[in-house]
């Protein structure tokens, strides 16, 4: 079997300004692609749908897929080159934020260095996929329909519901924390929240509801469960006027996460510990309130054509 050849597809097309930034990157990189891809129109398609179309006019083995606003370590494209020729079976495998993300501000930090963290320790095979830097062969990625692009119109999950239809069909797929990129988008405290809630939260219930799937899978791990309680414990005390259990939950909250905490506190300083500790209970709440609304979504929804 030869070199296989790969295609990167890029989808950008609601005009990031940070696209130039992540292109350079690609064509920086050790053993770049032979083919890349930049969707840009039409002009505010969504991810899903634009990833569709250049992978359907891609001529590589492999689809490495990449947010415009990332960009790809030095080895990234070696590093697929070397994973899938080292493991023929393999169908798909995706990265990693690195820790030093090059953005200004404790929210946007705080989010980037919590995605690196959970990735980081969900590390081997896994059941999801991730296009912000994922490769996958593309052989099966059209036999699985590609993206559920009419499901997701906006950025969602569709990059995880694909990776639960590929695994289904018996596809393999790793997450290997060395396969790493810089992320460059500046997040706010509404970005966060809207995220949490309405991109990612809601959607991500809605899907295991939809699979009747009772999916650990990163974010709904064990411990993920009970950062998750703490939080909740937290605020409650906090507006119960319980100064001792916000405390305790607080601690639990920082026990289940403290290599993240120790990783913030390296970046920010000591100080970014209390208000890490803030933003994540905020996340969780988010992630809770979403729960219902996933519920609702669920219960409203009906099948749509890809």
């Amino acid at each position: 079997m030869g070199r296989p050849a790969l295609t990167v597809v890029v989808p950008a097309t609601d005009g990031p300004h940070t696209l130039s930034r992540a292109l350079a990157a690609v064509h920086a990189a050790d053993d770049p692609p032979e083919e890349v891809l930049v969707v840009e129109t039409p002009a505010r398609c969504g991810p899903a749908a634009a990833r569709n179309d250049g992978a359907r006019r891609a001529a590589g083995d492999l689809l490495v897929f990449i947010d415009a606003d990332v960009a790809v370590h030095p080895d990234a494209f070696s590093r697929i080159r070397s994973t899938f020729a080292g493991d023929p079976g393999l169908t798909a495998v995706f990265g990693s934020y690195d820790d030093a993300p090059p953005v200004r501000g404790l929210v946007a930090e705080f989010r980037n260095l919590l995605h690196h963290h959970t990735h980081q320790r969900a590390a081997g095979p896994a059941t999801t996929f991730w296009a912000g830097l994922g490769a996958v062969r593309r052989e099966a990625f059209l036999a699985a329909g590609g993206f559920d692009a009419g499901r997701y119109p906006r950025p969602s999950m569709e990059d995880v519901e694909l990776g639960m239809r590929l695994t289904d069909a018996g596809a393999r797929i790793v997450l290997d924390p060395d396969l790493r990129c810089a992320h460059l988008k500046e997040w706010t405290l509404a970005q966060m929240v809207r995220s949490d809630l309405v991109a990612r939260g809601a959607p991500w219930v809605a899907l295991l509801l939809r699979r009747r799937s009772g999916s650990s899978a990163m974010v709904l791990a064990p411990r993920q469960r009970l950062a998750a309680l703490a939080s909740l414990t937290a605020v409650g005390a906090v507006a119960g006027r319980r100064p001792r259990l916000a405390l305790a939950g607080a601690v639990v909250l920082w026990w289940t996460h403290r290599e993240l905490y120790a990783l913030l506190a390296r970046r920010r300083g000591p100080l970014a510990v209390p208000a890490g500790l803030i933003l994540h209970m905020l996340h969780h709440l988010t992630a809770t309130v979403a729960v219902p609304l996933g519920v609702w979504l669920h219960l409203r929804s009906s099948p749509v054509p890809r």
